[in-house]
């Protein structure tokens, strides 16, 4: 490892309206070393990533690279100095195509000063092969999973071949396999003398990877030492300012009459015959590897995507669903995998995102009741712990961990009797997990009945009382809380049965 400083920041100051982000920050990463920063959502992580790629100003402090001070007014500048970065949140066009996301800004040109097609069809079929990444360079980014998208990002900021590169939790949505390959990649970097700033909550990965660690809260830093004097439970003790009484807080719930049951449910070519039920009280996890089609089925269920032919049953009565809207009428609701796409709208305040579920309830005799909207979504912020300046604060302004808590607070205000979550926790930390897992938990007790698809193995096995498991679009298992274990749940999941 080089002990050479490739990045410094001295001093950074960041405040937004009603919140101290960053309270000088001193920090610095090494050449040809991987830097990990942890933290819990709303630590100021992102917030001084963001300052260094010149998203943000900071109020106070300098950037240093290679120990000289860098004014940094935009992304465009940090590239050109050596930087690049991937985001946490996906920011993509749907309509844009493979090729045309991997050089948007950095359109090669031809000797008459237009884009290069034919050049850029060229380079990114070598970007593609070199990496092992079977997509085609015209297929367009709405055809691609989550996963799909973030490994392109990946790729693009490879490409840019940066010094420094920054990855804000570059891991939460893609399969294990492909982040064996980021890993491996991420040391082939180091040892070519590049410099890795790397966000994570995923403390296995951390371990891994880390050369060095610093732990961020409230938007100072906590500490900062080298990976081999840190345990785990020191850094999440130092992430969340306190001890977690338990990773999964589930509690035992009496199980009361089947809410929710889905009889040879079909969409050809995607899933086929899947029946399964869910009880009052009871949380159900659907686990499969990436692709398997656990997020197809909660989607058609939903009413988001069409399915051909089966039966769905809630309370008891066959229910159609046509529609998103079919379903909400019917108490069933959806908190998505993807939430910055499907789950919230960015440029509108946490009191609209939530008030939009159920706007009927505050609008009557032609008019709209403000007080009681207000009145009514501070309360549910409080109930779920919605930690924000002001309901009236933009929602893209809050950590991930508060943006999903803002998508169970629009849900229950619909007062659903069936829940589905899928990926409920990804991208956030693990004091965030814990309150969500805990407002899942009270849910249950409330009689509701929840659907919980995950990644996360310990995540399913912490907080379910069954849990299916789905392959190639089929139920290959089902298994009770006293048969759970990883190795159980992967022999479904790769159908290797004994």
């Amino acid at each position: 490892m080089n002990e050479g400083i490739k990045l410094r920041v001295s001093n950074i100051e960041k405040s937004f309206p009603g919140v101290k982000a960053l309270d000088k920050i001193n920090f610095a990463v090494k050449k040809g070393s991987v830097h990990v920063l942890c933290g819990e959502n709303g630590a100021g992580k992102s917030t001084l990533m963001k300052i260094i790629n010149g998203i943000h100003q900071a109020d106070e402090g300098d950037i240093l690279i290679d120990e000289k001070i860098v004014k940094i007014q935009n992304p465009i500048q940090a590239r050109s100095l050596g930087i690049s970065m991937i985001f946490q949140e996906l920011n993509y066009i749907p309509e844009m195509t493979v090729e045309e996301s991997l050089f948007v800004g950095n359109w090669p040109k031809n000797k008459y000063g237009k884009v290069d097609w034919p050049e850029i069809r060229k380079r990114t079929i070598s970007l593609l092969k070199k990496e092992n990444l079977n997509y085609f360079p015209e297929t367009k980014l709405k055809d691609l999973t989550v996963s799909d998208i973030q490994m392109l990002e990946i790729l693009k900021a490879i490409s840019y071949n940066s010094d420094i590169i920054i990855m804000d939790e570059p891991t939460s949505a893609i399969t294990q396999k492909e982040v064996e390959l980021l890993l491996k990649k991420i040391k082939e970097l180091r040892d070519r003398g590049k410099s890795i700033v790397y966000i994570s909550h995923k403390m296995d990965e951390i371990f891994r990877i880390a050369d060095e660690i610093t732990v961020f809260r409230d938007g100072c830093v906590v500490d900062s030492r080298v990976k081999e004097d840190y345990d785990m439970e020191t850094v999440i003790a130092q992430m969340v300012g306190r001890k977690l009484e338990s990773n999964f807080p589930k509690e035992d719930i009496q199980i009361g009459e089947k809410v929710l049951e889905v009889k040879e449910l079909t969409n050809h070519g995607v899933f086929q015959d899947v029946n399964f039920f869910v009880r009052e009280g009871e949380i159900v996890g659907f686990a499969g590897l990436m692709g398997a089609g656990r997020t197809e089925i909660m989607r058609a269920l939903f009413g988001l995507d069409e399915y051909q032919s089966g039966e769905i049953f809630i309370k008891g009565k066959q229910t159609k669903i046509k529609s998103a809207k079919d379903s909400i009428q019917k108490k069933m609701v959806m908190l998505s995998e993807d939430r910055r796409r499907y789950g919230i709208i960015p440029v509108r305040s946490v009191k609209e995102n939530i008030s939009l579920s159920n706007l009927k309830k505050f609008i009557y005799k032609g008019m709209l009741h403000s007080k009681e909207e207000t009145d009514t979504i501070i309360d549910y912020c409080k109930k779920m712990k919605v930690k924000t300046p002001t309901i009236e604060t933009s929602i893209e302004s809050l950590s991930g961990g508060n943006q999903q808590k803002v998508i169970l607070a629009k849900w229950m205000l619909t007062d659903p009797d069936i829940l589905i979550v899928d990926e409920p926790t990804r991208g956030i930390d693990v004091g965030a997990k814990y309150e969500i897992y805990k407002l899942i938990s009270e849910l249950a007790k409330q009689k509701k009945g929840i659907v919980m698809v995950s990644s996360e193995l310990p995540e399913l096995i912490g907080m379910c009382d069954r849990i299916y498991v789905v392959t190639s679009g089929k139920i290959s298992g089902e298994l009770e809380r006293k048969e759970f274990s990883q190795e159980n749940i992967m022999r479904y999941a790769t159908q290797v049965i004994s």
